[in-house]
């Protein structure tokens, strides 16, 4: 422009979300599960009492939540991307005390906390219910198309 070269970025942050250039979450789920670790890794280093249910319920409050921000945007398919987030709540549960010899899958089991990669379908539908009823402001008619045919049941069968 102007006999000056613009300069090329790689990728950019919208909204909290790391875009890049080819449109993949891997630079966003890079930079949110370091961003998660952070906070997992002082909960476990800081608290003085090694209550299971205190440090499940600060790593609930401080660090699952960087894990999920507007995971409806970045939802991933790659399996690599799935397992860098759940690489994080692995590693935070195995440090738990008595934790360690346990399967992750037990570990999850005994604390009651469910999957990351079960999660995210699961806050999906929960947009998708919010889209349907009216609670945000998005025309659901460009997203989904409702079948016209009355049959028993509820108006929102999608097509």
């Amino acid at each position: 422009m102007h006999g000056h070269l613009l300069p090329i970025n790689k990728s950019s942050v919208d909204l909290g979300v790391t875009v890049s250039d080819d449109l993949k979450p891997h630079t966003h789920i890079k930079v949110i599960a370091a961003k998660a670790r952070q906070p997992s890794n002082a909960i476990l280093r800081c608290f003085v009492a090694k209550s299971i249910s205190m440090l499940k319920r600060s790593f609930l409050v401080y660090a699952r939540p960087l894990l999920e921000y507007n995971s409806v945007i970045w939802s991933t398919s790659y399996v690599q991307d799935t397992d860098t987030i759940q690489r994080v709540q692995r590693k935070f549960t195995k440090r738990l005390f008595g934790f360690k010899e346990l399967s992750s899958m037990e570990r999850l089991h005994l604390l009651n906390l469910p999957s990351l990669e079960l999660l995210h379908p699961h806050i999906d539908l929960i947009w998708y219910h919010k889209i349907i009823c009216g609670l945000v402001h998005i025309h659901c008619e460009e997203l989904f198309r409702f079948d016209k045919k009355s049959t028993r049941g509820h108006c929102y069968k999608l097509c």
